[in-house]
């Protein structure tokens, strides 16, 4: 009887072990299922904003506000600007012109469009684009259509790629009057 007993012990225990370790097996499987699912997730969010910041990052000193073009026609109350661009291809690029505790904005893109206030220089035409790679173009905004009265205090552009706008890639905080610059 005893052995008997024994026996039905031992089997018992073996049972009890086997679900143990099949109990181990299940909850390793889980864990490396989790792992797998959030690594998926995490690696795509990585990606997209990797690919955003290397696009940016590739403007680098590249789009540019030309300085010796760049200035205020007090007799006219006009701001003429000069972008130059690289060797780099954007989407569109953001223009913010701040005075008089006002900013305006506009964007310039590829394609030729109308943005009022803004002409090209020296023509004075109005489809206004983007400058070609390794190239620059001046541009004439109308200050009393941006509602300014007065000199702007700043410039500042911001590169668009993807439909991504990145930081500012260039401004210029000091204005200087065109009769001086002539």
């Amino acid at each position: 009887m005893k052995k008997i007993k024994n026996k039905i012990q031992h089997k018992h225990f073996k049972k009890k072990g086997v679900s143990g370790v099949i109990t181990a097996v299940l909850m390793v499987v889980l864990v490396m299922a989790a792992t797998a699912i959030v690594w998926v997730v995490v690696k795509n969010l990585v990606s997209e904003k990797l690919e955003t910041t290397e696009s940016c990052f590739m403007t680098f000193g590249k789009i540019t506000i030309n300085s010796r073009y760049t200035c205020y026609d007090s007799a006219l109350n006009e701001f003429q600007f000069s972008i130059n661009m690289e060797d780099i291809s954007i989407d569109e690029l953001l223009i913010g012109i701040a005075g008089e505790g006002t900013t305006k904005s506009f964007k310039i893109s590829n394609e030729e469009t109308d943005i009022t206030g803004l002409t090209n220089y020296p023509s004075g035409s109005s489809g206004i684009k983007l400058p070609g790679k390794n190239a620059g173009l001046t541009y004439i905004y109308d200050l009393t259509t941006g509602g300014f009265s007065m000199k702007p205090d700043s410039i500042e552009i911001a590169p668009i790629i993807n439909g991504k706008q990145c930081d500012i890639s260039d401004s210029l905080l000091a204005i200087d009057d065109c009769a001086v610059l002539a």
